[in-house]
């Protein structure tokens, strides 16, 4: 495992460069959310190779509380579980990925109000069914109000664990009044966030055709530049050699007029909608 880890971080630690030294402003390539963390998934591997976790039997040997040494390892600890951040790459070929993050960017103010109304009922029902259980029947479940806020928001979002379970009867009815507003509070902000998934799928699916379109339309004009001129090399013989020449040359104006399409393609995928970036932007 050591062996694939060391391949895969060279991998992506060569590539992360040769993109960083590409990159025209470096400033811009540091802030950008994908690189960030591309940063932040090759990082623990050269911190793990620097910094040694320290064997557990000299830890139990010490005396006292934690020390430096032991708070060192749990932040190589927490380092090493941020690898699974190499999963995010993913977003750059992802369309499905690419969707999900445009869509999170967009809806923001949907999940704050989500937000904002789960914590409003989560403040109105803890304290209810904490007064119906301890108060009233004298159950221990629910000590205090802090202590019912978990069961408020597994039995608003209709997980329900099971933990922590109403007994009596006015408990059992804030349980139901919660469990029904908790449905509704979800199903609101679910539906509007709903229609922007599957409109900003639309547009990035669009925005992929479109430049896969341009793209083969490019090549192809390229391939019949390239074609045209060499059926007339052929035919002219030893007095069109200057043509021919002039092929070569309009072949290779040919390939970077493509490769100026394909830029052109993915400037015009960023200043087509001032409301909508490129999808690598939705991070």
């Amino acid at each position: 495992m050591f062996i694939i880890e060391t391949v895969c971080v060279a991998w992506f630690s060569l590539e992360f460069m040769l993109r960083f030294i590409q990159a025209r402003s470096k400033l811009d390539f540091l802030r950008g959310p994908l690189n960030i963390i591309d940063a932040m998934a090759i990082l623990p591997y050269y911190v793990s190779l620097v910094v040694k976790e320290e064997d557990p039997n000299m830890e139990q040997e010490r005396s006292g509380g934690k020390g430096y040494l032991d708070k060192l390892g749990l932040v190589l600890r927490i380092l090493r579980a941020l690898r699974i951040l190499y999963v995010m790459r993913l977003a750059r070929h992802s369309l499905g990925l690419q969707t999900l993050g445009l869509t999170v960017r967009r809806s923001t103010r949907e999940f704050g109000l989500l937000l904002l109304f789960l914590c409003v009922a989560v403040t109105l029902f803890s304290p209810l069914v904490h007064l119906a259980e301890s108060e009233l029947t004298g159950a221990h479940d629910f000590s205090s109000i802090p202590a019912s806020y978990w069961w408020a928001i597994i039995s608003m979002t209709t997980v329900g664990y099971g933990d922590m379970v109403p007994r009596s009867i006015p408990g059992q009815v804030v349980a139901l009044s919660s469990i029904l507003s908790g449905i509704l509070i979800m199903a609101f902000p679910a539906t509007s966030i709903f229609h922007m998934f599957s409109r900003s799928y639309q547009e990035l699916k669009m925005e992929h055709d479109r430049l896969f379109k341009e793209e083969c339309a490019a090549a192809a004009a390229a391939a019949a530049i390239t074609g045209e001129l060499q059926e007339a090399g052929g035919e002219g013989g030893g007095e069109n050699s200057a043509p021919s020449g002039l092929g070569t040359r309009l072949d290779k104006d040919s390939v970077h007029s493509l490769e100026s399409l394909a830029l052109l393609g993915k400037s015009c995928e960023a200043a087509g909608n001032n409301n909508h970036s490129l999808p690598a932007a939705a991070f």
